[in-house]
């Protein structure tokens, strides 16, 4: 059943603000924020070097194997709020510091209102220091991990967003790269390619009936009244001393999430962190992934249809590469990397198939998904990245085994599900998504009904 939403007056929406305020969280928190997580969260090495390449560099195509082509698809690195974020905790904070509350009687309260109020609306979602270093960083790792494909005077093709996240990561990204790579020139520009970066805006099917139907979410709507949520309400009302009616699950989690801004941004941990405990932080969690897999996910059909178009560009440059291989010339593309958003890949991760769990997530099995596979925060960090490398093998037995390809997610190779390797040749793979590369086309696929039908019926 489709849940009204909970409305929300004027004490609900000052409560949200509130909540917006919180800073980063402990370390107990900080693996359950969802697509608001560090990169380091997916790979704790680089927390002692950034520039390790982990447990999974040792694994390597065979000798006979030399790397054609990297196709890159990033997450923008760490931003910071959006304005209207920030406007709801600055709201939030000026409600705290009109209402003092006893330290005595009220610690958490009284230490939020002495928490210095810092965002400004002008940042808006702009990329962060920590998250051009992130960039950089990454940059710097993949360039290490394969040293042939960034070698000198090889081309890179860099594009991204319209956003002013997704440009400055792209810049940060190739100034990882330093002086000693030229890569066609000192400067690279960045192309903006909303077509493939932010298919998800041009796709009128999933707006129309996902993006702005509030139908579409009914579970992530239904979870928010739920039992769980209201067990997180009520405890941080009382830690607040504040009356339960006075908040609501969104400025719950409006809360929570900026606790995790401040531990991304400034590695720091906030006085919001204190209103959580860990297993508040799963319920949390639980909410944002709902979210994600209703509208970026597995939810409905459309969500990941419609990243075919971006599915099939980087198999019609992996399909070129291999053709000029064959012809004996230079690869005219060796370094393709692309800069969008969680809902960028989070999609396109859905239409490969990779993190589906048995039973769909729901408002009411929350207990039954405590080890699910569709954990946002473990796919799609800030910075998060899929990597599609092409090898060209030697003195292979059979000519289907020439080409073959590695894919990793966040810097670790991941298992093709047709083989469970983490190579497989060329050949093979496109066998596998055959279907989709032959048979979905953007255009079709995001086309709205022409009959007048509900959202559910049509999804």
């Amino acid at each position: 059943a489709v849940a009204a939403m909970a409305p929300c007056g004027e004490a609900a929406s000052l409560l949200l603000l509130l909540l917006l305020v919180l800073p980063p969280a402990s370390a107990g928190l900080s693996g359950y924020f969802g697509t608001k997580s560090r990169y380091e969260e997916v790979n704790p090495h680089l927390l002692r070097d950034p520039l390790s390449l982990g447990p999974g560099a040792a694994e390597s195509p065979p000798a006979a194997c030399a790397p054609l082509q990297l196709r890159a698809v990033l997450r923008h690195g760490t931003r910071y709020p959006t304005a209207g974020q920030v406007r709801r905790l600055g709201e939030l904070h000026a409600r705290l510091l009109r209402r003092p509350a006893e330290p005595t009687a009220c610690p958490a309260a009284a230490a939020l209102a002495a928490w210095p109020m810092w965002y400004e609306e002008s940042l808006d979602g702009r990329l962060a220091p920590q998250g051009r270093r992130d960039m950089e960083q990454l940059a710097r790792r993949l360039a290490a991990r394969f040293p042939a494909l960034f070698a000198a005077r090889r081309r890179l093709a860099l594009a991204s967003s319209s956003k002013h996240r997704c440009l400055q990561s792209g810049a940060a990204f190739r100034r990882g790269l330093g002086p000693d790579l030229s890569l066609g020139g000192d400067e690279v520009e960045v192309q903006v390619n909303d077509s493939l970066m932010r298919f998800f805006d041009h796709c009128a099917k999933f707006v129309a009936l996902v993006e702005e139907n509030d139908a579409a979410m009914c579970q992530v709507s239904a979870f928010k009244e739920g039992p769980e949520m209201k067990k997180v309400l009520e405890k941080v009302a009382s830690a607040l001393c504040l009356p339960v009616e006075e908040l609501n699950a969104d400025l719950v989690q409006v809360a929570f999430l900026t606790c995790s801004y401040e531990l991304a941004i400034k590695n720091v941990t906030s006085p919001w962190c204190s209103l959580f405990t860990e297993e508040d932080a799963k319920v949390l969690e639980y909410l944002n992934d709902l979210k994600q897999y209703w509208k970026r996910g597995y939810g409905y059909d459309i969500n990941s249809r419609s990243s075919c178009i971006l599915f099939q560009d980087i198999f019609q440059h992996l399909d070129k590469a291999v053709e000029e291989s064959k012809s004996s010339k230079p690869i005219s593309s060796p370094l393709i990397v692309q800069v969008g958003h969680a809902e960028t890949l989070q999609p396109l991760l859905a239409l490969m198939g990779f993190f589906k769990d048995e039973e769909p997530l729901l408002a009411n099995n929350f207990a039954r998904q405590t080890h699910r596979k569709f954990r946002s925060g473990r796919i799609v960090p800030y910075a998060a990245n899929l990597v599609f490398v092409l090898y060209h093998c030697d003195h292979m037995n059979a000519s289907r085994e020439e080409y073959q390809v590695q894919m990793l997610l966040n810097e670790r190779p991941m298992s093709f599900h047709h083989s469970n390797e983490t190579i497989s040749t060329y050949a093979d793979l496109k066998d596998y998504y055959r279907d989709i590369l032959e048979n979905c086309h953007f255009k079709d696929e995001c086309e709205l009904p022409k009959v007048n039908v509900t959202a559910v019926d049509e999804l």
